[in-house]
């Protein structure tokens, strides 16, 4: 006599059936995961090059830090947040993979345009170009990454795409720090931006456009409700806010620092471009790239008895990678500050995947790209926007009195014991996690 199938195993089985039957089987469905996350590589590699390249295009150019910091952070940052409101809007209601093929198209030449600039109003610009052309990447990607993974393996999904942020740093600073070396910045620029173009064309061809809801036992309406409205439930989401607040400090830590390890390995330990891009392109993306799918795999683990671990693992994370984090400012040997950063570096990126799954888990099927977007207006307009620019200010300031290493250095201590503060906001959020989530709109 057979046992009888469990209802979860049933379950399963028919949403496997749907999802085979949509064309979006297992093998193709990993597969698009794998190609969204490549070209959230592309995107990472083109908006933090310029890490890598600061101290050239300082000298070339004659800039001041807060100049850096605005190349890398704050111009970028406006129009990336600003603009990806209305592309994620765009997506939610059309075809979402032709917006992140266009988008990919349009970054990647604004990037190689970078090159060809001799003035820095001229760089800005294209910076500018770059952030513009970003916007329209992870909204409408998260969309059809939830499509395509249930709720239970979300998480895990969404955090493997956000892997592509550390193998972009990689090839990044690797790319870019040897380049510059033996051709210059303006070649790196241009080296790197030129293929994202022709892969563009790639994507466009062999993603397919998922059903809205294929993984959930949902039926989407025709119309996505009025952006307004998106906003105002989130708002009205007490969760959302502190998840939100707290995502924006603690981007405001790895941008702010991330930004300017390399600067801070030229100026304190006096290394060459070349050298600086071989310590801190492994040790700044490898070990991230680990947290970042821990953080998904850890939360949808643990999540399923208590949804709140997807705050409480990013939370408990940022504090202990802290000790850490300030110990690699005073370390004298920089292969010593190099490993022990590594600790710090795999703990901070465990936050992204987690808040993402969270915050599509409070709102609609039609929500999802607008959403994602809100969430990542708060976190790049105080991390992204705010976190290199407020370091190079403050490395200023410090300078005047203490010279531009010393100067670097207290500015990154200072940065990074703001994640005390993101770690008070994570633990809010979890406090009405539970509610607001029951309170989702089918």
């Amino acid at each position: 006599m057979s046992e009888a199938r469990p209802a979860d195993a049933d379950q399963a089985f028919d949403l496997d059936k749907k999802m085979d039957d949509a064309g979006f089987g297992k093998g193709y469905r990993y597969y698009a995961l794998g190609l969204l996350t490549v070209v959230y590589v592309f995107n990472f590699i083109d908006r933090q090059i310029v890490v890598i390249l600061q101290e050239s295009i300082k000298q070339d150019l004659g800039l001041m830090d807060w100049q850096l910091g605005l190349l890398s952070g704050f111009a970028f940052a406006v129009f990336y947040v600003t603009m990806g409101v209305p592309i994620a809007r765009i997506a939610d209601k059309g075809v979402r993979r032709n917006v992140i093929s266009f988008s990919l198209a349009l970054w990647s030449a604004m990037t190689a345009l970078c090159g060809m600039v001799n003035h820095f109003w001229q760089l800005l610009l294209a910076r500018i170009g770059v952030g513009v052309g970003e916007a329209g990447c992870s909204p409408p990607a998260h969309s059809i990454i939830s499509d395509m993974f249930p709720p239970e393996e979300r998480a895990t999904a969404l955090s493997i795409y956000n892997m592509g942020i550390n193998f972009g740093v990689f090839i990044g600073f690797l790319a870019g720090g040897w380049i510059n070396e033996y051709l210059g910045w303006r070649y790196a620029f241009i080296a790197v931006g030129i293929p994202g173009v022709f892969f563009a064309i790639f994507v466009r061809l062999t993603l397919k456009e998922p059903p809205r809801g294929l993984s959930e036992v949902k039926v989407v309406d025709n119309d996505p409700p009025p952006l307004l409205g998106v906003f105002k439930l989130l708002w009205d989401r007490v969760s959302f806010r502190h998840m939100a607040m707290a995502a924006g400090l603690h981007a405001f830590v790895s941008y702010g620092v991330g930004g300017w390890m390399a600067p801070f390995l030229q100026r304190v330990h006096e290394l060459g471009s070349g050298d600086t891009a071989n310590w801190l392109a492994p040790v700044a993306a490898l070990p991230a790239a680990l947290g970042a799918f821990l953080g998904g795999y850890l939360c949808d683990k643990y999540g399923k008895e208590d949804v709140r671990m997807y705050i409480w693992i990013p939370a408990t994370a940022i504090i202990v990678a802290l000790p850490f984090q300030i110990a690699v400012y005073f370390f004298t040997d920089h292969r010593v500050a190099m490993l022990v950063y590594a600790i710090p570096v795999l703990l901070n990126a465990c936050y992204l995947g987690p808040m993402l799954a969270m915050t599509h888990g409070l709102v609609s099927l039609r929500m999802r790209a607008v959403a994602s977007s809100v969430l990542f207006l708060v976190l790049n307009f105080i991390g992204l926007g705010l976190g290199p620019l407020v370091t190079g200010g403050l490395s200023d300031y410090f300078a005047i009195d203490m010279g531009p290493a010393e100067g670097l250095r207290w500015s990154l201590v200072v940065v990074t014991l703001t994640n005390v503060w993101a770690a008070v906001h994570y633990l809010m959020g979890a406090r009405t996690l539970r509610e607001d989530l029951a309170r989702a709109p089918a």
